[in-house]
C-alpha cells in the first residue's frame, strides 16, 4: 500500500479540504471515522485531526482512540483537533470569553512545522473554545491575540487552534507540507493516476449490467460521462434532464457539445414535472427534495426503457459533506438534491465515481481526458437550477425573467474576459419588489443580485472585485432589456459565514 496520511474526522466541514490539500502536496490520504481503533492507523505516515462542531467536555463529544498517542506516529490536531489532543492528554479546554471567527494575527516560534514561515503572519480561525491549560510535556510554539495556545508541541505531536486547510491561512499550505515532508518525512507518490484510478474503481461497480447517466452538461457530469464509456462502453445511456430550470438554450448547448467529444445523449423534456411539483414550494430544503425525488422518478422511467439497473451521477464531496452525507457527526447546512434529496427507496443503485474530489480536482481529470476547456472551465451550475435561484416560490414568469438576466450577465463575463477569472457567477431573483421611476414612471418590480466568487474548491470563497463601470455597464443593459426588474444589487459576502448560492 502506498504511504498515506490517516485523517480523523469529527465533524468539520474542511475534513475533505484538508484530504485534499495533502494530496496536493504529493501524499495520498484516506479519512477514517474519529473512532477508529489505533490499530488500524498503525500503518499509516502520520495523523491528522480534524476540525469540529463539538465542545471536547460535553458528554457526548467524538473522542478519538486515545491508544493513537501510543503508536510514535506525527499527529497534527486543527481546531478541535488540538482540543482533543489536550483534553485526552491531561489539559483543560474551556469555552473562551472571546471567540475567534474570521482573520487572526499569528506570531510563531522557530520549529520544524514552521519552517520557511514568517515569525508573524495571517491564519483563519473558528472557534469558540480554547485550551486554556497545557497537557504535561507540551510547549507553546505559536500564539494570537485571543489564543495564547494557538500552536502546541510535544516531540512530534502537534497542535494548530487556526485552520491551516483553508487559503485565508496565509502560509497554511507550507504548514501542512512541512507536517508532511519535515515531520512526517513522506516521498510523496501520488498524482493524478491515483485519481483516475479511484474514479475508474467506482465505475466498475456497474460492470455487470447497464446504467443512466444523470447528465447535466458541467464538468461533473460531462468528466461521468466521458470515463463511462471507456470502462462501460455501450452499457451506459447519458440522460439529460430538461426540468425547464436551466438557463436559456441550456439543452441545446449541452447536447451540441457533448455530441463533438463523442458522447451522444438523450434529452428528457420533463419541465412541466418539475415545475407543477413547486408550485407555491418557497422552502428551500423543501425545493431540493422535491427535484431529487422528481429527477428519480425521471431516470427510473428512462431505466426501464433500457433495462439499466444503475444510476451514475457527478456528486462531489462537497455536496455531500454539505449535505451530511459523509460517515462521521457532520452538520447539514444543505441537502443537495442528488445527496439529502434523494428518495430513500430507491430501484437504482447509485455510483459516484467523483464522491470523494472536489472540483478542481475533477477539472484536472478533464485536462488529462484532454476535454475542451470550454466544457471543463463551465462555472457549477446547481442540480435544482434555477429553482434555487428563485427566493420563494417558482413561476413561468419569474424563471422567463431570471434567464434573461443570468443570459445578459454571463455574456458580458465572457464579453470582457472575465468569465475564467471566475469560479462561478450567477444572478439571484428575490422575493422582493421595490419603487422604481422608469419614463417618468412608477414602477414596482422585482430585485436581482449578482455573485460572482473567487474559489479553488468551493468550500471557501471570496467575491470577485468587478471594476465599479463594469457592474455599471451589466446593470444597465439588465434595467432596459428585462421586463420586471427595476434594481440590481452586488453581492460582497465571502464564504464563510455565507454559502456560495442563496439557497
Amino acid at each position: 500500500m502506498p504511504e498515506y496520511i490517516a485523517i480523523l474526522d469529527f465533524g468539520s466541514q474542511y475534513t475533505k479540504l484538508i484530504a485534499r490539500r495533502i494530496r496536493e502536496l504529493g501524499v495520498k490520504s484516506l479519512i477514517l471515522p474519529f473512532d477508529t481503533p489505533a490499530k488500524r492507523i498503525k500503518t499509516a505516515k502520520g495523523l491528522i485531526l480534524s476540525g469540529g462542531p463539538f465542545s471536547v467536555y460535553d458528554p457526548k463529544a467524538p473522542l478519538p482512540d486515545k491508544e493513537i498517542f501510543d503508536l510514535g506516529l506525527p499527529i497534527l490536531g486543527i481546531c478541535y483537533g488540538l482540543q482533543a489532543i489536550g483534553h485526552l492528554l491531561g489539559g483543560k479546554v474551556v469555552q473562551s470569553q472571546k471567540r475567534e471567527y474570521g482573520m487572526a494575527y499569528f506570531v510563531k516560534k522557530k520549529d520544524e512545522i514552521f519552517y520557511g514561515i514568517p515569525r508573524h503572519s495571517s491564519v483563519w480561525m473558528s472557534h469558540g473554545d480554547r485550551l486554556e491549560v497545557l497537557p504535561q510535556g507540551f510547549t507553546p510554539i505559536g500564539f494570537t491575540e485571543n489564543s495564547p495556545y494557538a500552536a502546541i508541541k510535544r516531540e512530534n505531536i502537534y497542535g494548530l487552534q487556526f485552520h491551516p486547510e483553508v487559503v485565508h491561512t496565509t502560509f497554511g499550505t507550507q504548514i501542512l507540507k512541512n507536517f508532511l515532508y519535515r515531520v512526517c518525512k513522506a516521498r510523496g507518490e501520488w498524482g493524478i493516476e491515483g485519481i483516475l484510478m479511484g474514479a475508474e474503481k467506482e465505475l466498475k461497480k456497474a460492470k455487470d449490467g447497464r446504467a443512466i447517466l444523470a447528465l447535466s452538461g458541467g464538468v461533473d457530469s460531462t468528466v461521468c460521462a466521458v470515463l463511462s464509456k471507456k470502462i462501460l462502453g455501450e452499457r451506459v445511456f447519458p440522460v439529460l434532464v430538461d426540468t425547464g430550470l436551466l438557463r436559456h438554450r441550456e439543452a441545446e448547448f449541452v447536447e451540441k457539445s457533448l455530441d463533438k467529444i463523442g458522447v451522444e445523449i438523450k434529452v428528457v423534456d420533463a419541465s412541466q414535472i418539475f415545475i407543477d411539483a413547486l408550485k407555491g414550494v418557497k422552502d428551500p430544503e423543501k425545493k431540493r427534495k422535491i427535484i431529487g425525488h422528481k429527477f428519480i422518478e425521471v431516470f427510473e422511467r428512462e431505466a426501464k426503457k433500457v433495462g439499466a439497473k444503475y444510476l451514475i451521477q457527478g456528486t462531489l464531496y462537497p455536496d455531500r459533506i454539505e449535505s451530511a452525507g459523509v460517515p462521521g457527526p457532520s452538520k447539514t447546512i444543505k441537502s443537495h438534491h442528488n445527496v439529502g434529496g434523494l428518495p430513500k427507496l430507491m430501484n437504482l443503485q447509485i455510483v459516484e465515481p467523483l464522491k470523494e474530489l472536489f472540483k478542481d480536482e475533477v477539472r484536472m481529470i478533464a485536462k488529462a481526458l484532454k476535454l475542451p476547456k470550454s466544457l471543463y472551465m463551465r462555472h457549477p451550475f446547481p442540480g435544482p437550477g434555477l429553482a434555487i435561484r428563485i427566493i420563494g416560490n417558482v413561476t413561468q414568469r419569474k424563471l422567463k425573467i431570471l434567464k434573461m438576466v443570468d443570459e445578459i450577465y454571463i455574456n458580458e463575463l465572457k464579453r470582457h474576459k472575465l468569465y475564467d477569472k471566475i469560479w462561478q457567477a450567477f444572478a439571484v431573483l428575490l422575493p422582493t419588489k421595490t419603487v422604481g421611476v422608469m419614463g417618468d414612471y412608477r414602477t414596482y418590480e422585482y430585485v436581482v443580485a449578482l455573485r460572482a466568487v473567487c474559489s479553488s474548491d468551493g468550500m471557501t470563497a471570496d467575491f470577485y472585485p468587478f471594476k465599479p463601470g463594469f457592474l455599471t455597464l451589466v446593470s444597465n443593459k439588465i434595467l432596459n432589456r428585462v421586463k420586471g426588474v427595476n434594481r440590481v444589487v452586488f453581492d460582497i459576502s465571502s464564504k464563510p459565514p455565507a454559502t456560495i448560492e442563496w439557497e
